[in-house]
């Protein structure tokens, strides 16, 4: 079993109670929108997979890809910044998702939290929304959740304290 901690669009902002929530967890993985000064502390805390996102500077996108397709445990994992959502793809990734979609397809760009199951291709989509301060959106999220063999569970969405 692994556990997970999913988080995005933290646009160089890392509150200190990310460590606090991701403490049990066993990797980190962001959906990019990094900015600066987050992906080392994080890296430091726990391994850290990632992608970048589109106000990522050349040193994130020379460290992490732009899609990061992966296996952890027995579910294939597609992650990328702008991905869209179920009926809602970007073209950026139409071609591939219907044709090999993943088991579990983690964006974020939107600061939209969101976790849904598309149904035609069998794919859990999640979006932890933004756990920056920069945006639209009115609170910051972070998930945590656990894969064991190929069975994502244990979702749970954490809230962090106001913008």
């Amino acid at each position: 079993m692994k556990k997970i901690g999913l988080i995005s669009d933290t646009h160089g902002f890392l509150d200190d109670a990310v460590f606090k929530h991701f403490e049990s967890v066993d990797e980190i993985w962001h959906a990019g929108d990094f900015g600066p000064g987050v992906a080392g502390p994080l890296a430091a805390f726990k391994p850290l997979r990632g992608v970048f996102g589109n106000i990522d500077d050349a040193a994130i996108r020379n460290e992490f890809p732009e899609n990061n397709r992966f296996k952890c445990e027995q579910v294939d994992v597609w992650m990328t910044h702008i991905g869209g959502y179920p009926g809602r793809y970007s073209s950026l990734v139409k071609p591939e998702i219907y044709t090999n979609p993943p088991k579990l397809f983690i964006t974020g760009h939107s600061h939209i939290l969101k976790v849904m199951f598309d149904e035609k291709l069998k794919c859990l989509h999640i979006n932890p929304g933004s756990a920056g301060k920069h945006g639209w959106h009115k609170v910051r999220t972070l998930i945590r959740f656990c894969i064991t063999d190929e069975n994502i569970h244990t979702l749970e969405v954490i809230e962090l304290s106001g913008r």
